[in-house]
């Protein structure tokens, strides 16, 4: 019993370090939003501020259009997020439980996709883009992203586990094909399509290069953007506003990562 007690000692220690080490340096970014430029000079590494001071976040609301950045960034993260459960679902579902040919070529190609990364296609997708006329658009952030291979890949993976008599008692009853992917198998994924819209959410909203390539004006351009333009504004670096402006990027993630606990907990206790 002492030795099970000291291993949980000794766990509990090694998760609070892993803790402090996860959120110690975004604390750092918090405290140091509140400090003055000449604390952040004198001490850059001190943990707390000489005094709490809110001009940062002030001069952040002057200096660009917050509440424009912060709308654009939410609607193009929901959109392709919800774009992204709409299309995985059915994709998922032919991929593991339909029998058609090529299906096993079909899952080679999800898969070899997931090894792409988005700066190699970039060019061709923008050039197709332009041609249509659909650069510094919202549809122009949303649209290449809609198609996941890792969300396919998750739903497929769930789908295997739950039994084909399911799917089959549903069609006796004349449900349509819709029907069960829509309304009978997606409220049984749903931890596991709340983790690819924590995701899929977390990921865009802060995704800087494809709306840096991808907007020419503030009309949809998005957060991650102002905050590297804070950076770039006057004669130097003025980091504590630099820190107030991540951390007002940082915080509807993290309230979506709130919102989502719940359905991410149940999905790794599924898994075990």
């Amino acid at each position: 019993m002492k030795q099970k007690g000291l291993a949980r000692y000794l766990l509990n220690a090694v998760l609070l370090i892993v803790a402090v080490a996860w959120l110690g340096p975004y604390l750092w970014m918090v405290l140091g939003s509140f400090k003055s430029l000449k604390d952040i000079m004198n001490a850059p590494l001190a943990p707390l501020p000489s005094a709490f001071h809110g001009e940062a976040y002030a001069e952040v609301f002057r200096s660009i259009p917050v509440g424009r950045y912060l709308l654009n960034t939410t609607v193009m993260a929901l959109s392709i997020a919800a774009l992204q459960i709409m299309l995985v679902l059915p994709a998922g579902y032919a991929l593991a439980k339909l029998r058609f040919v090529g299906r096993g070529a079909a899952f080679l190609t999800v898969m070899a996709c997931l090894l792409i990364p988005a700066q190699v296609t970039f060019v061709p997708v923008f050039l197709m883009l332009a041609q249509v006329k659909l650069v510094n658009t919202m549809t122009a952030l949303v649209l290449p992203f809609g198609a996941s291979a890792l969300g396919t890949f998750m739903v497929r993976q769930a789908l295997l586990a739950i039994p084909d008599e399911l799917i089959e008692a549903a069609r006796l009853d004349g449900a349509s094909e819709l029907t069960i992917v829509y309304r009978i198998l997606a409220p049984m994924l749903a931890p596991t399509l709340a983790s690819l819209f924590l995701l899929s959410f977390v990921f865009h909203w802060n995704d800087y290069f494809w709306p840096l390539v991808m907007t020419t004006d503030e009309s949809v351009r998005t957060m991650p953007l102002a905050v590297a333009l804070l950076r770039e504004q006057g004669t130097g670096v003025r980091w504590h506003i630099v820190m107030a402006g991540n951390v007002i990027l940082s915080a509807p993630a993290l309230f979506v990562f709130a919102m989502t606990q719940k359905h991410l907990l149940r999905a790794v206790a599924a898994r075990r």
